[in-house]
């Protein structure tokens, strides 16, 4: 018997793979680097926004409190980056990148680049921005559901 939904050409199951395939390639790739693709999320995202609470950045990232802190806790102790005192509230600190930090996530940002060309290798850069713009549209519109969803 044959179903209705052919996997080949479902969205979600075409997102997950390429997604899944997009990761796995990335992460042979930077093995040599010393960071895992999740704590390098977190300091690109810090990167671009230097001073940051936890709990900001934990909104952000879209990811609980406190696995962000087990991230923190990790990056902190191997020398990425460091916390500091908020003046504003005793109880809270800023995140900061280290200067150990800079020139990697440059060369980072360069394998990002490169294996992101690899998945794209053949777009045109029309076809690139069409599906950005869709994929942006489609995470806004998941967005919106769950919301709508969450208030009713």
């Amino acid at each position: 018997m044959t179903s209705k939904l052919d996997p080949n050409l479902n969205v979600g199951f075409l997102l997950h793979d390429v997604s899944r395939l997009l990761r796995a390639l990335f992460d042979e790739r930077a093995q040599d680097f010393g960071l895992t693709r999740a704590q390098w999320r977190v300091l690109v995202h810090l990167a671009a926004r230097e001073g940051l609470k936890q709990r900001e950045l934990a909104e952000i990232l879209e990811i609980d409190n406190v696995t962000l802190g087990r991230h923190i806790d990790r990056l902190e102790r191997d020398g990425w980056l460091e916390r500091q005192p908020d003046p504003a509230d005793r109880r809270a600190w800023l995140l900061y990148l280290t200067e150990r930090a800079r020139p990697t996530l440059s060369k980072m940002e360069d394998l990002a680049v490169r294996t992101q060309g690899d998945a794209m290798r053949g777009l045109t850069d029309a076809e690139r921005e069409t599906m950005v713009r869709m994929l942006m549209k489609m995470k806004d519109n998941i967005g919106a559901a769950r919301i709508m969803e969450a208030t009713d």
